[in-house]
């Protein structure tokens, strides 16, 4: 995977370890009831939070379409960190899941698609404040997502947990949460609810890290 830099530099790795945090959160009120709205849609719950979870390394991907089988996928902007030889990579990302798999299962839900990675990235070194950093995704033309890294668990908490595992080593790729959409089912599974049989089984989104200006088209934009 390659990933530009501000610097105009260019970091290139592979990805052999690859993780989905979920119910991530930084309020654990807003991950409980986020819990509860999921079980009323039929997913299960988890057995703690956060979770993660293991994504077979084939499926990240830096990728402008993601082919889907069905009607009822969907991917959600979140952020991710890339583990390099050259230090810790902050990133934009895209964990696309089936939601008819979901609610067997979430781990298997997670491995129905790519694992989509922006094309620029942030030495996190770099970031004075990632809480300030922010996050949204567009369907089309459609604003879905809108939040920033404070309502997440930030780099800080992630960082400890990967080390403790031994999984803070160059190739490890782990995409944390999803941009904060207010309470009810999210932006997401309200769009799959209006017209879950929309045509068209190849889902083109764009998701966006930046500071102060709109991402541009899946691509993070450095401003601010």
């Amino acid at each position: 995977m390659h990933f530009a830099l501000r610097d105009g530099s260019q970091i290139t790795t592979s990805v052999h370890t690859l993780l989905n945090a979920g119910y991530a959160g930084r309020s654990q009120d807003d991950v409980a009831a986020h819990v509860k709205e999921l079980a009323e849609l039929g997913v299960p719950a988890p057995s703690v939070t956060p979770a993660l979870y293991p994504v077979a390394p084939y499926l990240a991907q830096q990728a402008d379409t993601v082919p889907a089988q069905h009607g009822r996928t969907s991917g959600e902007a979140e952020w991710a960190l890339v583990i390099t030889d050259e230090g810790v990579l902050l990133t934009a990302a895209c964990d696309h899941t089936d939601r008819e798999l979901e609610v067997h299962g979430v781990a298997w839900s997670k491995n129905a698609a790519p694992d989509v990675l922006a094309r620029k990235a942030w030495r996190l070194d770099d970031l004075a404040d990632p809480d300030a950093v922010h996050l949204r995704s567009w369907v089309d033309d459609t604003l879905l997502q809108d939040g920033t890294l404070a309502e997440l668990l930030p780099p800080s908490y992630w960082l400890p947990v990967l080390e403790e595992r031994g999984l803070a080593t160059p190739g490890h790729r782990a995409a944390v949460g999803h941009a904060a959409d207010g309470p009810g089912r999210g932006p997401v599974r309200e769009e799959l609810a209006r017209d879950p049989h929309r045509p068209g089984h190849r889902r083109r989104a764009r998701a966006g890290l930046h500071r102060r200006a709109a991402a541009d088209a899946d691509r993070l934009t450095f401003k601010g």
